[in-house]
């Protein structure tokens, strides 16, 4: 029997909160959307019909507590809760509290979820359904010992996996013995802060490793049905980056073998609604039928749905709000594949720094969208411009999905979207996705789990913010800008000119809490010469460069490559997707600088996890000092060199904020005294 949705409320935030708020709005369903005090003024509570507090920033405190997603239902209204990814979205005792107070869960039942949900217990419920699974170890003794006396026994490489986890957080990388249980105490403890369970099991780490991932639907009616595959090989820290659809190298015989598995994983739980099976697969050689095996189901929406979306031509959620109204799904024949699709994520995140999130406001973005008969981009997103990312969730910004009738177009299309979408204000990745999907080996497909660690050293592009030349341009497009106000007439020009001379006219800007004066010496059409502090001067063109450059830094000194805007504080420059800008000098904004050598201070806001050192300890330098958490991700502090431990300013659970002094070392003449 079926029951019409009339009000959604969306238990989450940002890009996924907008994405439903899209298809319930053509659905003619009206929206609530929650949020923190972070999120008052967040892009998925302007969008929403209606909005509701539900408490502190921090997302235990909020997002994270069914009471108050349960009171807002009642507040506002609503028959039904999108739980999106993240957050509640497979917490089985939320299905079963909403189910018990009449409110529709759009996803699978509770049952499905406690199934699938640890996956040590899935693992077992696979074998009994005849579905491959990765050879390991699943049990309950968690004795440290044990583990590493199984982690022998399989072999190493090993991967050791929270039960509870997902999305790459409790997951650890094992290559050899003795380093066996420091990874296996820093995946418990990410797993106890992400997921509130430490147990953990054990599997062989398959060498040139691929992910590939089923979407499959199940309805009330007992029909399941996929969506084809995806690929989602290319990870950092076992977190996607890029993702698509179909899979490269996917031959017929292989695509059958492994939805077949997935449906068969799917009706060994009895599924209801949007779920995706993944398999580890064997990327060694050509895809393989006996060459996959069973890691986990999300009982979720996933984040790279947009993929299958393009090349099935079907909304995701909307067939997640039809099943939870009871309605039946399409039949298998009538779901056809077309096309390719590849998706990008883009961060607020410095690659070059080990991919450190970078907090703050966006000052500018256009997430506009593309498309023609050939294909086009999607850019799904759950910010614009003037908002800021904040250190309480993840620091995506959008995604960008590139489509067209075959893979190497789709990844143009990748490409021209995030070239467009123009982002300032914070350090981005765009230029690192950029380089990942130009790369030789990801064109042509050949790609694992592995990709990104091997192809370090051509994808990561060096930080133009510190390089003169930056400065140089930034100089130029003030000067230029200045001259445009005063129509070009020369005695109503600022300080710097001179009749019959040149210009000499300076700019001061800031770099790592410096200033730096840029002169510049002498412009006519064709060049200029721009002179940094008392460096020898730079030559930049004013011409159009006659050549293609295959390496971003090659047009730092061609002025018409670089795109710009002036900000308040600063001004951005854009090229061929890579972002650079040159902070104004103010002098009232002056620090001193710290000691890098004697001190540690905190990298970004956020919570200590652990403190290894106390007063007096000797440390030799790269020794694991702190550990912390932000942004949702783990991180270790080390020792900047060797010395002795004199202060330690912080203790476990403390919230830090972004460059408080954490610890020092003694100064090196002390030492010596």
């Amino acid at each position: 029997m079926t029951k019409k949705i009339t009000k959604i409320l969306i238990a989450n935030r940002g890009e996924i909160a907008c994405r439903v708020m899209k298809t319930a709005r053509k659905m003619g369903i009206q929206t609530v959307a929650v949020y923190s005090d972070a999120d008052r003024k967040a892009l998925h509570v302007r969008t929403a019909d209606e909005a509701i507090h539900i408490g502190p920033s921090p997302a235990i405190e909020s997002y994270l507590v069914i009471d108050k997603i349960i009171d807002a239902c009642k507040q506002s209204g609503a028959d039904a809760v999108h739980p999106g990814y993240g957050f509640l979205s497979e917490n089985a005792e939320f299905a079963r509290r909403l189910k018990k107070e009449d409110i529709i869960f759009i996803g699978p039942t509770p049952e499905s979820m406690d199934a699938m949900g640890l996956k040590d217990a899935a693992k077992k419920l696979m074998e009994k359904a005849g579905v491959p699974v990765t050879p390991g170890y699943h049990g309950k003794d968690q004795d440290p010992q044990l583990l590493k006396a199984k982690a022998g026994m399989i072999g190493y490489p090993v991967l050791i996996k929270a039960v509870a986890g997902g999305g790459g957080k409790g997951m650890r990388k094992v290559d050899a013995e003795g380093d066996f249980l420091d990874a296996l105490a820093s995946c418990q403890r990410e797993a106890h802060s992400s997921f509130g369970n430490d147990i953990v099991l054990i599997e062989k780490y398959i060498l040139s490793p691929r992910h590939i991932e089923v979407q499959v639907f199940g309805d009330q009616h007992g029909n399941v049905v996929h969506m084809y595959e995806r690929d989602c090989s290319l990870q950092r820290r076992h977190q996607k980056v890029i993702e698509e659809a179909p899979a490269p190298g996917m031959t017929e015989d292989v695509r059958h073998a492994m939805t077949k598995a997935a449906i068969e994983a799917a009706k060994a739980v009895n599924y209801e609604g949007a779920g995706t099976v993944e398999f580890i697969v064997d990327g060694s050689g050509k895809l393989r039928t006996d060459g996959f095996w069973f890691m986990e189901m999300n009982t979720r929406l996933q984040v790279e749905h947009p993929v299958t979306e393009m090349i099935t031509g079907l909304d995701l959620v909307e067939l997640q709000i039809r099943v939870a109204q009871g309605e039946k799904l399409p039949e298998q024949k009538d779901i056809s594949l077309y096309g390719h699709a590849v998706e990008a994520r883009l961060y607020a995140e410095d690659p070059a720094n080990d991919f450190l999130p970078s907090i703050g406001r966006i000052w500018s973005m256009d997430d506009s969208e593309y498309r023609d008969s050939e294909g086009g981009f999607r850019i799904d997103t759950g910010v614009s411009s003037k908002d800021n990312i904040s250190v309480y969730y993840d620091p995506m910004i959008a995604k960008v999905i590139g489509y067209s009738h075959e893979r190497e177009a789709a990844i143009l299309q990748a490409e021209h979207g995030l070239i467009e979408i123009q982002v300032s204000g914070l350090t981005t990745n765009i230029s690192f996705l950029l380089n990942c999907l130009r790369n030789s080996v990801f064109i042509k497909g050949d790609i694992s789990t592995g990709f990104i660690e091997e192809q370090s050293s051509t994808l990561m592009t060096p930080d133009l913010n510190q390089c003169d030349e930056i400065l140089a341009l930034s100089a130029l497009r003030l000067e230029a800008e200045a001259l445009s106000h005063t129509h070009n007439l020369p005695f109503d020009q600022h300080e710097g000119w001179r009749m019959n001379q040149d210009r000499n006219a300076s700019y001061y800007f800031q770099r790592d809490d410096e200033p730096i004066r840029v002169c510049i010496l002498e412009s006519n059409e064709k060049y200029a010469n721009v002179q940094i502090d008392d460096n020898e001067p730079l030559r930049i063109s004013f011409l159009e460069a006659s050549e293609t450059f295959t390496n971003i830094t090659q047009s730092l000194t061609y002025y018409c490559e670089w795109a710009y805007a002036i900000r308040d504080n600063h001004i951005s420059l854009f090229n061929d997707g890579v972002f650079a800008q040159a902070y104004f000098y103010d002098p009232s904004t002056e620090t001193l600088s710290v000691n890098a050598g004697d001190t540690i201070t905190s990298p970004m806001p956020g919570k200590i996890l652990a403190v290894n050192v106390k007063v007096g300890d000797t440390v030799t330098k790269g020794d694991k000092l702190i550990i912390m958490e932000a942004m949702k991700m783990e991180m270790s502090l080390e020792a900047p060199r060797d010395g002795v431990v004199s202060v330690v300013n912080c203790e476990v659970n403390a919230l830090v904020t972004d460059g408080e002094l954490l610890l020092e070392l003694e100064t090196e003449t002390e030492e010596k005294s």
